[in-house]
């Protein structure tokens, strides 16, 4: 049986942080290989138009040959949904084990997620850890790791308490402070984003004018 990875998300735009959780999950894991799907319509959020955030993936991944764009999102079919998500794959990647690779943020919104019943046991979970949090500042950076690994524990309870058990692990990586609303303002305010995406990431901004105040 193989086993694949699954990174979602809007990726508005896509950034190294984002390339980094997936290049950390490939390793320590031995994944054959990971599927980016970009979220056509999040359900939570207004976002940047499917073509530009696709074509933006599809240009950071482009030199890594064990990063694909899932064939869903490419044909523009993927729903907002994670678990109409894995079907989809699951159809088109028969004998596969799959491992849902997400941030800590995320993670912890997983007790709410629309029929996390299915999903919760058909995956294994990648957890990203958090760089900071208010009740750490100053910490060291073990510190911060323990607190990601306590949250993603609070996470499997909750999850117990709804008859569910997770079978999870937190990422060994850099913690990187990049996100793609710092991004966005940055763009706003005409600042540089050079080494906060990739180079053919940050041209594709520029040369569609994405993110600035007339876009």
């Amino acid at each position: 049986m193989q086993k694949m990875g699954i990174v979602g998300g809007t990726f508005d735009p896509v950034h190294w942080g984002h390339l980094l959780v997936a290049e950390c999950a490939l390793n320590q894991v031995d994944l054959e290989q990971v599927i980016w799907v970009p979220t056509p319509c999040p359900h939570y959020k207004q976002a940047t138009k499917f073509a530009h955030r696709l074509e933006m993936v599809q240009k950071a991944i482009a030199d890594h040959p064990k990063f694909a764009i899932s064939p869903i999102a490419a044909t523009h079919s993927a729903s907002s949904y994670a678990i109409q998500t894995l079907i989809e794959l699951r159809s088109t990647y028969p004998n596969t084990q799959w491992y849902w690779i997400l941030g800590l943020d995320a993670f912890q919104t997983l007790p709410r997620w629309y029929r996390r019943q299915e999903l919760v046991l058909e995956c294994e979970w990648l957890v990203a850890p958090r760089l900071v949090s208010p009740a750490l500042e100053g910490y060291k950076i073990a510190g911060m790791i323990d607190e990601s690994q306590l949250i993603g524990e609070q996470v499997a309870q909750r999850l117990i308490l709804q008859g569910m058990t997770i079978r999870w692990q937190l990422l060994h990586m850099p913690l990187v402070g990049i996100s793609s609303r710092w991004i966005r303002q940055y763009c706003r305010d005409r600042h540089s984003i050079r080494y906060l995406v990739p180079e053919a990431v940050r041209i594709y901004i520029a040369t569609h004018n994405l993110y600035s105040e007339r876009s």
